[in-house]
């Protein structure tokens, strides 16, 4: 699906603090779909990160891809700061 500049400049922005915040991502993906269903809201975001161990996954349906964004994200930073208290520190 095409992006317009400013939504692939706010999923970088979005993405960069992550990296910041947990410096043990490798990769992430950001994905945007647009599904022709009656009866779901059509515009779905899934964003897997890879991390030591095994990857996170979110996905959202919603009625814009910016909301779609916005609830899988706060769904992958719950899921970090789940994975950042299973890490122990090596000392």
């Amino acid at each position: 699906m095409p992006t317009s500049e400013t939504m692939e400049g706010y999923v970088h922005e979005k993405l960069e603090k992550l990296y910041r915040k947990y410096d043990w991502i490798i990769k992430s993906d950001v994905f945007f779909k647009k599904e022709n269903d009656p009866k779901g809201k059509g515009k779905i975001c899934n964003i897997e990160l890879s991390i030591p161990g095994p990857r996170i996954y979110a996905t959202s349906n919603e009625n814009n891809f910016e909301m779609a964004f916005k609830e899988t994200i706060k769904d992958i930073e719950t899921l970090l700061k789940k994975k950042k208290q299973e890490i122990k520190p090596y000392h």
